[in-house]
């Protein structure tokens, strides 16, 4: 008889973006002709720039003819995706060989695949308000898990676990509260995993919207975090790839663990990878090349700062009007405390009802996200400015 891992009845009612969308759906259905702002999901919304759309349309033609058709790509990602990868890291005083690099169909399925490499015994430490993947695929893996709290008293940057973890999962910029952790918090953690021989998984999925250059945008800016830090990047949110799927994750050959010496880990990743995923589309990284051209940077660059030009709308709106808010000058996304004691999914439910705007309550990422909302910049211009206007007039503070 088949058992099922019953570890999903754990998470599967808890994915709140789900939520959001049912919700959402019922409202414009009830409203016929009632025009609602989405600033929930975090889906980017402006199209891809000139440059990416040349890339990804001479992947196709590549596959349209015989003399230039390709199957099966390189094991770990196109080569040539890999080089300027790891030239694009030494262009910002980083050192990533492209040896080190595995190019992936996005950062999300990364993040949840990446701990199978380590022990289901291992603890991981996530911090709360955290970013769902993180947490429940190490649930459905069975691990225990620490909550390290990021709370409006420390600036929504965790202190250092209190106890023994081994695997630590940080995502700066942060999802969802848009903090950015400086580089003497994130050294902590380099110094914590080098001292209890535990791995830093490191998201830097919206590293390119640091506004401040004294911030890090890698970990590996930090020293001593090749030896015990992963890190996962991706091309959704700084060129537009939501549904194009391209991103990366490097593990360091001098990456180490308790009982894994130099290069254990980097074979171990790419032995799952081979095992279990044939590669990103070969269409898909002829944009990441695209992307990484010196007009792809020009013109993702301007796309990233339109989108914070939305959430400083946003957050200047909304703060101007008496609202609380943190975040939106690192990050996309604002994290707006709920007005009057109300809870997440009561203010959601004023905003949609009264204001015709869709945000994502905050208790969707965990004890601490209660009493905030995640408001997204990932929208068009025209939509944020009537979304904070109407939020503004019909919403009391």
């Amino acid at each position: 008889m088949a058992n099922i891992n019953s570890r999903y009845a754990d998470v599967s009612e808890n994915y709140m973006f789900r939520d959001v969308v049912r919700k959402a759906d019922a409202f414009a259905k009830a409203n016929p002709g009632v025009e609602i702002f989405k600033l929930g999901v975090g889906n980017t919304t402006e199209p891809l720039v000139p440059s990416v759309v040349e890339g990804l349309r001479h992947g196709v033609e590549k596959l349209a003819s015989r003399e230039t058709y390709t199957g099966y790509g390189d094991e770990q990602g196109d080569a040539r995706l890999r080089k300027a990868l790891a030239e694009w890291y030494a262009s910002r005083g980083v050192s990533v060989g492209p040896d080190e690099i595995f190019i992936s169909d996005g950062a999300k399925p990364d993040c949840a695949n990446i701990a199978s490499i380590f022990s289901d015994e291992s603890v991981a430490a996530v911090q709360d308000p955290v970013y769902p993947v993180y947490r429940d695929s190490n649930i459905i893996a069975g691990r225990r898990i620490v909550y390290l709290d990021a709370v409006e008293a420390n600036g929504f940057v965790p202190a250092l676990p209190n106890e023994r973890a081994d695997l630590l999962y940080l995502c700066s910029p942060n999802n969802p509260t848009g903090a950015a952790m400086s580089r003497e918090q994130l050294k902590a953690f380099v110094d914590y995993a080098l001292a209890n021989r535990s791995v830093v998984i490191f998201d830097a999925a919206y590293a390119e919207y640091i506004r401040d250059g004294s911030l890090p945008r890698s970990i590996y800016e930090i020293a001593g975090a090749r030896e015990c830090a992963i890190e996962i990047q991706s091309f959704s949110k700084s060129a537009g790839f939501t549904g194009v799927r391209l991103g990366w994750t490097v593990v360091p050959r001098t990456l180490t663990a308790e009982d894994a010496n130099e290069g254990t880990l980097n074979r171990y990743w790419n032995r799952r990878q081979t095992t279990m995923f044939n590669g990103a589309s070969n269409i898909a990284q002829e944009g990441g090349l695209a992307v990484l051209s010196p007009e792809g940077q020009r013109e993702t660059r301007a796309q990233v700062d339109h989108y914070m030009e939305n959430a400083a709308l946003i957050r200047a709106g909304l703060a101007n009007a008496g609202f609380t808010v943190f975040g939106g000058e690192h990050a996309p996304y604002i994290w707006l405390k709920c007005p009057r004691g109300l809870s997440s999914w009561g203010f959601f439910d004023e905003l949609l009802e009264k204001a015709r705007v869709v945000a994502t309550p905050g208790a969707g990422f965990g004890k601490n996200g209660e009493g905030y909302m995640r408001v997204s910049a990932f929208g068009h211009r025209e939509t944020i400015e009537k979304a904070v206007r109407s939020i503004v007039e019909n919403i009391k503070p």
